[in-house]
């Protein structure tokens, strides 16, 4: 718990500041989570809003596991329960672990307003889910929402949004480079450092560098 207090930056202005550790192991979590699979979605609603980090996790992992083989009707079920409880996704670990496998995932087929409305909100989380949601469109090969909501966050001051903008974009590169690259060559002049490391972490170490020393 000590540990985690550090790791997730829980002290005063930090991103993670006031949040609680019991000082569970996700992988206890993740067996817990398969366990009481047969739970009622309400009985996991009240871990959403815990003040205790480890049991939030929980219950959003909780929503994302019984996700993949739900219903379309407790699919949006649990879709609308994560947007209940969004304000308690609070940090990075559970944004980037459940939001694909749920708000990406029931909105894959759907209109995506909802994400643009999150990447326009002043809050550092609505705009980490928007771009982390959309792995689960970059994984089916559509990039175009990932690309549009990398360009909306290039404004963003927070480090935590540049480096899910680099890593989104980093994954479209393994998939379509070319893709990746016409919206780096258009961009990388005024992109957030950290977003531009992040998105050219696996070029070549010669193309990388003229990318960074703005020669490309």
């Amino acid at each position: 718990a000590a540990h985690s207090l550090r790791f997730f930056k829980t002290g005063k202005g930090e991103y993670g500041e006031g949040d609680l550790f019991l000082g569970i192991r996700v992988p206890e979590i993740r067996k817990l989570v398969v366990r009481f699979r047969d739970v009622p979605v309400l009985e996991i609603e009240k871990c959403l809003s815990s003040r205790y980090h480890e049991i939030r996790l929980f219950g959003f992992l909780s929503l994302a596991y019984r996700f993949k083989g739900a219903d379309t009707a407790v699919q949006k079920l649990l879709f609308e329960a994560y947007l209940r409880y969004k304000d308690y996704v609070n940090n990075w670990d559970i944004v980037d672990t459940t939001a694909p496998n749920v708000i990406g995932a029931y909105l894959l087929n759907r209109d995506k307003a909802l994400l643009y409305e999150l990447a326009r909100s002043p809050g550092l989380w609505d705009k980490r889910i928007a771009v982390i949601s959309t792995f689960t469109f970059i994984k089916a090969g559509r990039y175009v929402d990932t690309l549009n909501i990398a360009e909306i966050l290039l404004p963003s001051k927070e480090d935590l949004i540049h480096k899910a903008a680099g890593w989104m974009l980093r994954e479209i590169g393994k998939r379509d480079p070319e893709t990746e690259e016409a919206f780096l060559k258009k961009y990388y002049r005024i992109m957030p450092r950290t977003m531009l490391r992040y998105a050219i972490e696996k070029f070549e170490e010669k193309k990388r560098q003229r990318y960074l020393k703005g020669e490309v």
